[in-house]
């Protein structure tokens, strides 16, 4: 804090280097003189007002740092031209000191709500005075600096507001270019149908589903789940998302060509090349988990379960389960190893991958859904609801479950297969 310094005492610069301006306003003339000289032997810059009219009438030109007035005059009294001064438009606090004789509680109360910094009693003391005048200075030295610190906050707040608004752009775009790793949300492969669900709980996740037809009417579904949320997350999920890609099978790490003929790989040797693909990048920390099913046409599904929820098998006959058992994630461990696991779908059975997002959904009452929850509320929806519908239903019946305008606090996809004989 800059300070002026002169005999009396050091006053903090609050002008730049120019002298602090105070108005004194009394209508004794011998009182505004005696102040007026104090004032400026300690190198204020004074000006003077015989009443409280004239008084403000200054206010506007010369903006006073200080107003010293006396209490009692005629036309407006101290209290009543503070209460003027305080109604006027300024860049700048004013540090308002009355002069007074009078002493009592109530007087000092309505000098206070008239918009009064300070008291001074008559007749004036140049020690006291010096004092509250520093007082007064320290007060306008603080306002100024937080007015510049405010002045600062805006000026950032505007930048950063231009700054998200890019951000906000390339984030609407980025999950166009996302939505577009699902092109489409269902398809049939034989009898039997594939349908897609992803939700995001920002402009982008780390949730994908999808699905790609292999040789001989087999194909292939997943659902994964990369750890966190946000672009990385989504950044990660598009490149995986490019291993396990529908349009170009060589390029897919689930299919293989043997002497030529494309096959399907074991679900657990696209869980190992794909760990390695991960493992492998450089300064990569994300890892995630996969729920991928083999299905070939005769109804049996090969699946791998790595660090992913238990896929939920539902019976044509009603009965529900969840199949598997774990697996570590992908992406953690070098030379990690996964397991395959199998099971046979008659005509009417549907297998449901999905995500935590789901099972670890805060219900209204605080506690999580988990799997016994998703299995029941899966169960309540109608067996004549089917497809994209059926995914659709289960997210709105979710998230009605939340609360009152709740939402997810995770990423949420799933993909369901409907298995129908060839």
């Amino acid at each position: 804090m800059v300070m002026f310094q002169n005999a009396a005492f050091a006053f903090p610069d609050l002008r730049g280097g120019h002298s602090c301006r105070v108005l004194v306003v009394d209508d004794s003339r011998a009182q505004r003189r005696i102040l007026t000289l104090m004032l400026q032997r300690w190198g204020f810059h004074v000006a003077e007002a015989e009443d409280a009219e004239a008084g403000l009438d200054l206010c506007e030109t010369f903006q006073p740092d200080f107003i010293i007035s006396d209490w009692m005059m005629p036309g407006l009294s101290g209290p009543e031209f503070c209460a003027a001064f305080r109604a006027t438009q300024r860049d700048r606090y004013g540090y308002f000191i009355l002069l007074t004789s009078k002493s009592e509680k109530a007087a000092v109360t309505t000098g206070l709500e008239s918009g009064a910094d300070d008291f001074l009693t008559k007749p004036v003391n140049g020690d006291e005075l010096r004092a509250r005048i520093n007082a007064g200075a320290r007060i306008l030295s603080m306002e100024q600096e937080l007015r510049a610190k405010n002045a600062m906050i805006v000026d950032t707040l505007s930048q950063l507001q231009t700054i998200h608004a890019a951000i906000d752009k390339d984030l609407q775009q980025a999950r166009i270019l996302q939505e577009s790793l699902m092109p489409i949300r269902s398809a049939r492969f034989g009898a039997s149908r594939v349908s897609l669900l992803l939700r995001s709980c920002g402009h982008v996740g780390g949730d994908l589903a999808g699905m790609f037809s292999g040789p001989a009417g087999e194909f292939g579904l997943f659902s994964l789940d990369v750890s966190g949320h946000g672009i990385t997350s989504a950044m990660m999920t598009a490149r995986v998302a490019g291993y396990l890609t529908p349009d170009h099978p060589e390029e897919n790490l689930a299919l293989t060509r043997t002497d030529g003929e494309l096959e399907c790989l074991p679900p657990r040797q696209l869980a190992a090349r794909l760990n390695q693909r991960i493992v492998a990048q450089k300064g990569v920390t994300e890892y995630l988990t996969l729920a991928y099913a083999h299905v070939q046409p005769s109804g049996r599904i090969r699946f791998v379960q790595a660090g992913h929820p238990p896929p939920l098998l539902l019976r044509h006959s009603g009965h529900a389960e969840f199949v598997g058992s774990g697996g570590l994630p992908i992406g953690l461990i070098e030379g990690a190893e996964f397991e395959d696991h199998e099971v046979t779908l008659m005509p009417g059975d549907r297998l449901l991958l999905y995500t935590d997002g789901f099972t670890e959904a805060v219900l209204r009452d605080g506690s999580m859904l988990d799997t016994d929850g998703l299995r029941t509320l899966v169960q309540s929806i109608s067996p004549k609801i089917t497809g994209p519908d059926f995914l659709d239903e289960l997210y709105e019946r979710l998230k009605a479950m939340l609360g009152d305008g709740s939402e997810f606090d995770d990423d949420l996809s799933a993909a369901l297969l409907e298995y129908a004989d060839a």
